[in-house]
Formats: C-alpha cells, structure tokens, sequence
C-alpha cells in the first residue's frame, strides 16, 4: 500500500467510523452470536494473499460488527461510557502513524515528558497537593496505565517492594523472601474482580473485608482485620479502596481508611476508575 492508496483507505474508514457513530442508536447493543461464531466464518488459516481494503471494510461490517457490544451505544448502561470521543480518535490515528514505544526518555524524549506534563495538569485539576506532582522535589508523579486493572496489579508490586525495604530497615536479619511470603493486602468483598486477581498475579493474598449497610469498607473493620493477621505472624502491605464499587457504586470511608494505612504506614490505592472520575 502506497501512500496515495493509504489516504484512500483513511478516509473510507473515517467515514465509515462517522457513519457507525452517528448511527450506533440502530443497532442492537448486545449481539445475538453464540460463542464460537466467528470461528464458522472466518477461514481456518490465515490468507496467504493481501486482500483490497475495500474487501476488508465490507469484511468488518459482515463479519465484526454482529459480535461487537456496543459501548458507545446510549442504550449500552452496563458499565461506563468507552473513551472514543472523536479527539481521542484522530489521537489514536496520530499515536499509530508515529509507532514509538516510551519505555525511556531517550526512546521518545516527547512521549515520556509529555507523559508527565500531562499527569501534573490532571493533578492541578484534581486540586493535589504539589507533594503528589512530578514538578515536586519528593516522590510524588504520575504515570499512565492500559486500564484500572493493570494499575492495582503494578502498585501491588511497588508496594510489595517498598513494604520488603523497609523490613529490611527494621530487621536485616530477616531473609527477604521470608518477609514477601508473609506479605498481606486488603479490600472489600464489593470491589473489582481484578483487585483480587492483582493479588494472585503479585503472590500476595487479597483479604475480602466486609462492608457495611451502604456497601462500605470502613476503618474498624480493616484494623481488625490487620491486626488479627499481624498476631498470626503476617505484614500488612496493601489497602485498595473503592471510590464507586462496578455494582452498587459504593464509596468506602476513605477518611478512616486513609487514617488507618498512615498508622501502620501502608499502601493505600484507590480504585476510582468507575465513578471517582
């Protein structure tokens, strides 16, 4: 695909993507497809020849579009609103043409730094104490993530390592696989399924507190929890708190939480992805 072919096929897509957005009202927003389907229509190898894109497009239409959810839809209240505003499409479309990985500053100089620019707008936006920004001379900053779960999965780990450092501060005699292994993390029973998959990928167990009549992990029941554990032996390492549980939108008391985690001096991630926004 040349050039001149390629600003053919964008702009057939841009208008077939206005044209499904525009008219995303009329279509059914859950498929009726049995699981398997695509397999049937699909062939059972990969094409060993290119086919034209206006074939692919058709293809999308035939074939895709009947197994797709429609998050866009207004219809679609399942869970929250999918993130394909128009600017965030033609961004995608810039971000795919430039195809860099940030994975260092010198692998992408913009990519990292506007990385950070951006978190600290967010931050000021939020009202955050500069403490929590990049521009601070602490360890505050912020770093963007795929999705809610992959960030409770990555602080679990920072976490981890920050609670085995400072075991190690406080008992250097004791070997640091002994101390990971001991290692513990709270939530409440109304949070994520991911949070405790975060717990199983990080090898740390995931506690499942109970919640009050509203729904809401409170203080007393976290401390208690804790300190049963730490009589048993354990480290408490982990607290995540929900602002806006997936099924009932609760909100966990982030006062008695926050006060609680600052005592015993642990990690306290919030997962406000559903409705903290």
């Amino acid at each position: 695909m040349d050039t001149s072919e390629f600003i053919q096929f964008a702009k057939a897509t841009i208008d077939y993507v206005a044209d499904y957005t525009d008219n995303v009202r009329s279509r059914n927003v859950l498929p009726d497809v049995e699981p398997g389907y695509l397999s049937k229509l699909l062939p059972k190898e990969a094409p060993q020849k290119s086919e034209k894109w206006q074939e692919v497009l058709k293809d999308v239409e035939k074939y895709i579009m009947p197994g797709v959810t429609h998050w866009s839809s207004p219809y679609f209240h399942a869970y929250f609103p999918s993130g394909n505003s128009f600017p965030s499409l033609v961004a995608d479309i810039v971000s795919s043409a430039i195809g860099c990985i940030g994975f260092s500053w010198i692998a992408s100089p913009a990519c990292t730094e506007l990385e950070v620019i951006t978190c600290n707008w967010l931050g000021q936006m939020l009202g955050l104490p500069s403490e929590f920004l990049n521009s601070s001379n602490g360890t505050g900053g912020g770093i963007i993530q795929g999705s809610a779960s992959e960030c409770t999965f990555i602080c679990l780990l920072a976490a981890k390592e920050r609670t085995v450092r400072r075991m190690k501060q406080l008992h250097p005699e004791l070997d640091e696989d002994r101390i990971r292994a001991k290692l513990v993390a709270y939530t409440s029973n109304q949070s994520n399924s991911s949070v405790e998959k975060a717990g199983i990928l990080g090898s740390m167990p995931m506690r499942l507190l109970s919640v009050d009549d509203k729904c809401s992990l409170r203080g007393e029941t976290l401390k208690k929890a804790m300190q049963d554990d730490m009589e048993k032996g354990l480290i408490p390492c982990y607290v995540v708190a929900t602002l806006g549980t997936t099924s009932t939108c609760a909100f966990d008391n982030m006062d008695e939480i926050g006060l609680i985690c600052k005592e015993y001096d642990m990690w306290l991630h919030v997962d406000a992805a559903y409705a903290g926004r």
